[in-house]
This record gives structure tokens, sequence and C-alpha cells, in this order.
């Protein structure tokens, strides 16, 4: 896109702004960093305690930052050319792209950088974000970050109390040492943000669990190795057990899904069971040529199960009645000891099963678990109350590590006491002396505790491919779980104490720890009365995630732990449920009146934020996106459309549509046309009260009139092209909302699967009208690449392409995109491009074998080899059709179903802003961007 430099006009009143999230951001490397975060567990704040579907804290960044900064095209007077503004884009990408990075989320010089950006746009006066929904804390955690005042509001005590950790605590104590005694003498002189904070949370979590390990470590008994050592045991591998049916039988019939303990090549391990009369005991080996099959492995499964004894084949239905009758039991099978670099397995011995042979604590926590078979299917089998998840010795050690937090509490009041502190208020009361310090520590341990329960539970298992232990909540369910895996809380592996203390304490210590920032327990619909702040949130979406249901698990522990701390916020017996915007058939009458709960409740939360919205910036909603939100057809599901109409009835104009990728790479071509995002964030905007209407025609005018240069603007931002046609989607709804009604011929009014189909039918003839820009061989290639990609077909056909561009097809030959002969034509495909190409010299170029190049020496040799290449383009080749041409190759390859051929050319889309970057130091001629 050539654009000769002109001026724009006058200052835009704050209000009429478009922000940079309105116009276009660097979605390609927003998605990138997003997908790459999974993989960081150090510090990260998803680490302090478990939540379901957390936001990407870099796109959570990005989105914020997008939203509170103007687009330079709205400001004429800082920026009064197009030159000039598409600069500032260009600035304000490459600043969001250091920014999404996760190695830069505390680089204090560069947000400062970003905040000024904010403050150039925000006239010095930037706005508090809310977040109504705010669960695992992202968006307000990345507020704080950017500088900004956060406002986290949630129904659930544990969402607020994760919050609070992450955005209110922290601030309090910033710059705080360590009161620990002789904690701030041994390890740094300064201690930013909340890092001393954190190692109090360290050091006070030490104490505790070496407290416990005096108390209950005797239940704990090292294992004895076959070289007569003693090891520390990681684990205790346990099978349920009913008794077989089989009245010539009627043993205690172990139920296991699987009897291999590790598979790593050379260390191979699992049990083999031994039939001793009635009795069933277990022995261990490592022989991988008598090792169990598919076939073979484990006795239970969906189906049901197999006495190992006799063979008989049981029903379900008969253990679930075991289970609900109370005789349902359990056997040792093998005791999992820390190696040398290596997980030894023992067969059971008679010290540890008596070990775990201990009575229930008469204090475990109450509570019953919700009746909802999507979420757990424990209760079937008779585990009813939260406290049945755990064996009783489980049961012990939290109770144990439990009432040491409130032990610990006071030996921080009184530390802090000696340290200098002023006792002053509790937390609870708004306090920042040795109360409330000693509460804020104690607030972590209690989250360290929750997090233990997560992996001592008896609905752990053991993961013999990774040889660790898995976490009751390796998905948003409680399931039943056979061969239960008890952690031992005295190892050092993954499930044991010293790794949760070291997950929880490190998220403290990273926090940004700056401004004010404010968690409370309020329902969405009252949290969104508040105007004077900003709203950013990702709301939940139908049955998706039973919130309540779930954190149930963990706020028992909690409130054991932490009642005293924190009064009001733990005041019930479980978690509030019956205003939680969750479409529960369960809870509201069937499926049909889940929906209309959650979608009253839905249009109603965002019509209330509606009437208190500030004037000057657009709202961001998170929508999470699924695979089956597209029907057969292609089109969008109800779910897409009724959030659509809900925000267009509740008075919203829909400015953007932004899809979020936590999850990246090839496979998600792979999958079909329909390449989802995980989520797509909506750019909202009030809209007017006296909006006009208008009619079908009108509308399609409007499309085909604003399309163009939208679709331009989004390009800046590297999409990748699979990305294109769902952000194209925001721009066309901002021409459908902007009305107050859009009039069908018959007068009804226009729905928003119709605009949706209208929106795509307009792009597709714009990506088309597109073509008319590109060169003649470009225009010849795209002809016959929809026929025949880079396949053979006739010289006559090519010839008459050619002929009807005004070019020859020896032209095109001698232009290097085609081989002829033989009566046969075909197109060079970018793998067979000549290595050694040099395009300065290349005297019959075109857009068409840039791109091919590009595609090979990018597929070949990564970026800088395509940036080399295309810094020697001749400033006469247009580059941004180039990159449009990557965008078209793309859907015409994914729409041949050839997807090699489409992943190539995505990822050249995708890559472009670095290409073009990297060729501008390569001394390419003329603006790459």
């Amino acid at each position: 896109m050539s654009t000769s430099a002109h001026h724009v006009g006058s200052s835009i009143p704050a209000a009429e702004r478009r922000k940079l999230i309105e116009v276009s951001i660097p979605l390609q490397k927003i998605n990138e960093e997003s997908a790459r975060e999974k993989s960081i567990r150090h510090g990260h704040p998803s680490t302090l305690h478990l939540w379901w579907s957390r936001k990407p804290l870099a796109t959570s960044r990005a989105v914020l930052f997008a939203q509170l900064v103007d687009d330079p095209a709205s400001r004429p007077d800082l920026y009064p050319t197009v030159e000039d503004q598409e600069l500032e884009r260009k600035k304000l990408f490459e600043l969001m792209e250091r920014l999404v990075v996760w190695e830069n989320s505390n680089d204090e010089a560069l947000l400062r950088e970003a905040y000024q950006k904010i403050l150039e746009s925000t006239d010095g006066n930037p706005p508090p974000i809310l977040d109504p929904f705010a669960g695992g804390g992202s968006i307000p955690l990345e507020a704080q970050r950017l500088g900004l005042e956060a406002h986290a509001s949630d129904l659930n005590p544990v969402a607020v109390l994760i919050n609070k950790a992450l955005i209110e605590i922290p601030p309090k104590f910033a710059g705080q040492r360590p009161v620990f005694p002789g904690a701030a003498d041994e390890t740094f002189q300064d201690w930013p943000r909340a890092t001393g904070l954190a190692e109090d949370v360290r050091r006070y979590g030490q104490w505790m669990r070496d407290e416990a390990e005096k108390r209950i470590g005797h239940l704990y008994p090292k294992a004895s190795l076959p070289d007569g050592t003693k090891a520390t045991v990681i684990a205790w591998i346990w099978a349920r057990t009913v008794t077989c049916p089989n009245p010539e039988c009627r043993i205690a019939m172990p139920l296991t899904s699987k009897w291999w303990l590790g598979k790593k090549k050379g260390k191979e391990a699992y049990v083999v069971p031994v039939i001793e009369g009635k009795t069933v005991r277990f022995e261990i080996d490592h022989d991988p040529a008598k090792a169990p099959t598919a076939e073979t492995d484990g006795t239970v499964g969906r189906q049901g199960a197999t006495c190992v004894r006799c063979g008989s084949a049981v029903e379900l239905k008969y253990i679930r009645a075991e289970g609900r009758a109370g005789r349902m039991g359990s056997q040792l099978m093998a005791t999992v000891a820390e190696g040398d670099r290596r997980r030894i397995y023992l067969a059971p011995t008679p010290e540890h099963k008596s070990a775990a042979n201990v009575e229930r604590p008469a204090t475990a926590p109450p509570g019953s678990i919700f009746d909802n078979p999507r979420n757990f299917n424990t209760k079937v089998y008779g585990l009813t109350e939260f406290a049945d998840l755990f064996t009783p010795r489980q049961l012990t050690a939290l109770t144990t590590f439990s009432d040491l937090v409130s032990e610990a509490r006071e030996r921080v009041l009184a530390d802090a006491r000696a340290a200098g502190m002023p006792t002053g208020d509790r937390l609870e009361a708004g306090g920042i002396g040795a109360a409330a310090y000693a509460d804020a520590v104690a607030t972590y341990l209690g989250l360290v505790n929750s997090r233990c329960a997560d992996y001592w539970s008896a609905v752990c298992s053991w993961h013999n491919t990774g040889e660790k232990m898995r976490n009751t909540f390796g998905r948003q369910a409680i399931p039943m779980v056979w061969d239960l895996a008890e952690c031992s809380p005295f190892s050092a592996s993954s499930g044991g104490y010293d790794s949760q203390l070291r997950w929880t304490s490190s998220a403290c210590g990273r926090t940004p720890a700056t401004n004010q920032g404010f968690a409370r327990s309020a329902s969405a619909l009252e949290a969104v009365n508040r105007p004077t702040t900003g709203l950013s949130t990702d709301p939940p979406y139908y049955d998706n995630i039973g919130y309540s249901d779930l954190s149930d698990f963990f706020y028992v522990w909690l409130r054991r732990s932490l009642s005293d701390v924190h009064p009001s916020l733990l005041s019930t017996m479980l978690v509030p449920k019956a205003e939680e915007l969750v479409a529960n058939p369960y809870r509201h009458g069937g499926k049909d009146g889940a929906q209309e709960f959650f979608e009253d409740g839905f249009r109603e939360v965002f019509r209330r934020a509606r009437e208190n919205a500030l004037p000057d910036f657009p709202i961001t909603v998170y929508y999470a996106f699924k695979q089956q939100d597209t029907s057969k057809d292609g089109q969008a599901s109800t779910g897409w459309e009724t959030l659509l109409e809900g925000m267009i009835t509740s008075g919203w104009q829909i400015t953007a549509t932004w899809p979020m990728r936590s999850e990246l790479g090839n496979r998600m071509l792979s999958q079909g046309t329909n390449a989802l995002a995980s989520s797509i964030v909506l750019a909202l905007r009030p809209r007017p009260e006296n909006a006009p209407r208008i009619d079908r025609r009108g509308f399609t005018a409007a499309l085909k009139s604003e399309l163009p240069q939208k679709l331009r603007e989004l390009q800046q931002g590297s999409i990748a092209p699979v990305d294109l046609p769902q952000a194209a989607i925001g721009p066309g709804m901002a021409v459908f909302s902007r009305y107050s009604r859009v009039m069908e011929d018959d007068g009804s009014s226009m729905t928003v699967r119709t605009a949706l189909q209208r929106i795509n039918v307009i792009l597709d003839e714009v990506l088309t009208e597109l073509e008319n820009n590109f060169d003649a061989e470009t225009r010849f290639a795209l002809t016959w690449f929809r026929q025949h990609d880079f396949g053979t077909g006739v010289f006559g056909d090519a010839e008459n392409i050619a002929n009807g561009r005004g070019i020859s097809l020896d032209h095109v030959e001698r232009s290097g995109i085609l081989t002829k002969g033989g009566g046969k034509a075909a197109l060079i495909a970018p793998r067979d491009m000549p290595a050694d190409y040099d395009p300065s010299g290349d005297d019959a170029i075109s857009q068409w074998e840039v791109v091919m190049h590009l595609t090979r020496a990018l597929a070949t040799d990564g970026i800088p080899a395509a940036s080399a290449l295309l810094g020697q383009v001749p400033g006469t080749v247009d580059r941004d059709l180039c990159r449009e041409l990557a965008s078209l190759l793309f859907k015409l390859a994914e729409d041949r179903k050839k997807t090699a051929l489409a992943v190539d050319f995505n990822q050249l889309g995708a890559a472009w802003n670095d290409i073009a970057r990297g060729a501008e130091t390569a001394g390419t001629q003329g603006t790459l961007l």
C-alpha cells in the first residue's frame, strides 16, 4: 500500500479517537508469545494457585495496552501525514512486540515506556481497569503491571483470594524486608517489589514443613532399597478393591487402569499380580519382553472390570453399588522411591501398608460434592463428601499443615513486631502493620496448602511415561481414579510440600506490586455499577466450566486454613452458587432453563455496563471460541451469534474482533478449513441512543466502501493469513452494529447470521478486486494456480490465459515462474525455485516470483535468509502487494486442501513484518511496511 504525503486535518476529540485495538495490532507476535507462555513455569502467576482457563498474560497485556493507546491516525495533531501515522503505528507495534515477551514482564524501563504511551493517549489520566469476572486474575494483574489501578471482582471467593494475592497484597508490602530472623542479612540488600514478602513466605513455609515432619513424619517411612540403604518415598501406588461377585472366588479384587509404573526405555517397570489362594500380592518386574500389552494392561475400564483370579467380567454398576455401600477398599501395589536420577519401584511391605493405617481426623473439613455428573463421577462410587476424596493419611497431613498456618502467622506477627513494625489493623481492615503483614504471609501459606490438596488427594494418579505425580485437576473435572498415587509430603518431587511452596513464593516475588489493586467478592452485575472504570473481561461461556462446583475442592481447605485471616470472604460453608453466571443444567431446571439463565444474565450485565461505560475508551471482552462453534455449512453457531446479538441489543457497537491463540503451529491447519482461535477478543463502544437505521443496500455499500482500507490497516499488524477472515469480521460488524437497525427488503431486521454472511461475501469480493492491482505475470499465475496449483496443465490453456492478460507464455517462462514443453505447462513450486536467485539483477521480476522465492527461503533457512532476499528486491516491486499475495495464496491453498502449501504461505504472511524489518538492515530500497 503506497501513499503520498498529505495532511489529514485537526485533532479529534478523545471520545472519537480510535484506539489501536480498533485498527491494527501485531497479532502474530501476541499469539506466539501467548502460546510460548504455556511452557513457562518458574514465577508465572498461574503457579500461585490453580485456576481454570486463565487468559495468557501476553494476550491480556497487549489487549489492555491497545485498548488505551490511540491509533496514530486519530492523532493528526501529533502525526499529520499518513506516512507519519504509519511510522508511529510501526513503532507502537515494535513496542508491543517487546512488551508481550515473558522475560520482559518486569522490565521497568520498558513498562515506563508503555505507560508513557498510555498517558499520552489518556490526557495524563488513564482510567482504572475493572474485570467483573476476574477468575485467575490475568487481566487485573496485567493492568497493574502497565501502571494502571486494577479492580478485580468475582463472585467466587477462591478467585477473589487469588486476585488479592496477585494485585492487592503485594503493593501493600512492596520493598518490605523479610522479618524472618536473619533472612534479610543472608540474601539481598535490596528487596524490590514483593520479593521480601516472598522470602518470608518461603522461610515460614519451610518452618511449617519441618514442624509437620516432626509431628507426622512417622506416617511416611523411608523405603528400604535392595542394597540395604534407605530412600525417601515419592509416592505409594494403591489399587481400589471390591469383593469379586463370583461366589467361588470372592477375593478382594484389585481395580487398576494400568500395571505399568515406568515406560522409559531401559528403565521399564510394571506391577505383576501374583495369586496366592484367595489373596493377591504384587511384585515388580522390569523385563520388557514380559510387559503388559494394551490388551492386558490393567483390570478396569469404561466397560467394567475383570477379576485377576477367576477372570469374571464385573459390571461397573456392581462396583458402584459396592462403593455406595461403603465396601470399597484399597491395596498397596507399589512404592516409588527417589533414586540417583531415576525412580526406584518397590513391591509393597508390611511396614508401608501399616503406616497408612491411620484414623480419619475428626477435624476434616465438611462439605458435600455437588451432584454434577458432567464434572464429578466420584459420587456414584460412594465418594460424596470432599473429605472422601482423600485417604485418612492425606487428611491427617492436610489438617496438620492447615493448623500450622495459624501457628506460622503468630510467629510472623512476633517477628514483625521485633523488626520494628507497629501492630496495626488486620489485613481485612486495610492494615499495613505487623498484624496485616502476618495475615499476608499466612494467606500465601494457605494457598500453598491448597496447592498441596491438588496433589495429595485420592484421585491423583501416577504418570507412567513422565514418572511423576498427576495432580487432581488434570482437566476441569474430578474423575474417579482406580490406581491412586498417594504422594509423600516430605519428598523433593513435584508433589511434595517443598515444590508447592516454591511455586507459590516464586509467583509472589514476581508480581509487579505497583499501584493499588483491589479485589472484592461481588456479582458481575454489582461490579459493573462503576461509572469511572474501563472494562476488560473474560466472562464465562455457557457451561464450559463449572467454576463454583470445582473450586469447592480448594475452598474447604482454604476456609480451614484462613477463615481467621479473611473472615468475611470465607464465611460460607461452600462457594456461593445461586448467582454464578454459568449455564448449569443441574441448577436451572435443565439445559433450556440454564441457557436462558445464562443469556439473560449475560445481556443484563452488559446492558448495565453500557449505562456506565466511559465514552473515551472501548471495552474488551473475550469469547471462548471452540471448534464446535462452527456448523457443517461453515456458518457460525448460535453461541457466537448469540454473543454478538446480545452485545448489539445491549447497546454496544462492535469495533474489532481479534482471534487469539494460545496454541500455534501447523496442527491448526491440518484440522481443516475452520482453523479457529482459542478465543476472540471483541472491542466494543456504546452505540449512540439516536443511531440511525439503514437498509440492506446501504449496509452492503458501506461494507464495500470501508472494508478495503480496513483490511490494509489490519495487515499492518502482520496478521497470519489464517487469522485474517476472523479479524475482518470486526470492521464488518462495526458497520452493522453502528446502526440501530439494518432493514431487509421485507421490512424485517437483518439478523447477525445474515450480516456475517454478507461480510464474508464482501470480504471475498474485496480480495478478488485486489487482484487487479497485481502485475500481469502474477494475475496469470493466480488463475493457473486456481485450476492446477503446481501441477501440469495443457499448454494451449496456459497460452490462452497469458494472452488474455496481454503477455506471452514465453514471457512468463522467461520471468522464472513457469516451465513448458511437450504440450504441457506448470508453475514452479517454491521448493523448486533456485537457491542462488539474485532478484537485484532480475529485469522481469514479478510479485509472484518474489513470493515464491521468499516462501522457499523462509521454509528452508528461516527469517534471516528471507530478509536478505527481500533486501535485494528492487524498489519497483510493491512489497505490500507481495504480502497480500501471500495471504491470498494461503486461502487458495486451504480451499484446495493443500495443507502443506497453506502452512508455508501462512508462515510467510505471519512472519512478514519480521522479514521486512530484517530486510531494512539488509539494504532494502523503498518502504517495506
